[in-house]
């Protein structure tokens, strides 16, 4: 999902993610690690590769970023609370563009294993000659359909767009080891997504 939740490894945990999405006409993949160095506290660095194909000739863009998330409040049942930072560096064609993002992080769990999600916060943009300031917003939601099976749903976007909404399914393969996938629509384009995430 691209709502994120209020929850970390926990102490000594690990994880590896994969995605592969097609935005519009850009399309490519990334990969992330993270690692719990504490109980609520969770660090990750990932990289990714992507082209766009609606210039001409297509632009290849590739970027590195860097994440800490911190859930000082965190429940099985009810609230969890929380925060993350993250920086990533893309480039394309000899330009380089920066982002600084700060988001605050809630998740309510239902006995029943739904749960919501809630984001608000901001993104700095910084590119030669030009940097911008976005206030960014988001909302989840899981539903249990089987026991390793959840249905995802979310929107999201940020200042001076439209939302973008999207729907998916997780399924638990074995514990541990998730595999997803979701479509969406948004500002008159379509996306999608196929992943996979190992927390060990």
């Amino acid at each position: 999902m691209n709502v994120d939740d209020a929850g970390t490894l926990g102490k000594g945990g690990m994880k590896v993610e994969g995605v592969w999405q097609q935005d519009d006409e850009t399309r490519g993949g990334s990969m992330a690690f993270g690692f719990g160095p504490t109980e609520t506290l969770e660090l990750e660095v990932g990289v990714s590769r992507d082209r766009d194909a609606s210039a001409s000739p297509s632009v290849t863009l590739r970027g590195v970023g860097v994440g800490a998330k911190w859930v000082p409040y965190q429940n099985e049942i009810g609230w969890s609370l929380g925060a993350r930072f993250d920086y990533g560096r893309t480039r394309a064609e000899g330009e380089t563009e920066h982002e600084y993002a700060l988001t605050g992080l809630a998740s309510y769990r239902f006995e029943n294993g739904q749960i919501i999600h809630l984001n608000a916060g901001a993104t700095h943009v910084k590119v030669p000659g030009d940097r911008e300031t976005l206030r960014t917003w988001g909302v989840g939601y899981e539903y249990p359909l089987a026991e390793r099976l959840q249905l995802t749903a979310e929107i999201f976007g940020e200042e001076h767009s439209g939302p973008d909404k999207a729907v998916g399914l997780r399924y638990e393969i074995f514990d541990g080891f998730k595999v997803s996938a979701a479509i969406g629509h948004g500002n008159d384009r379509e996306f999608g997504q196929a992943g996979f995430a190992w927390e060990f």
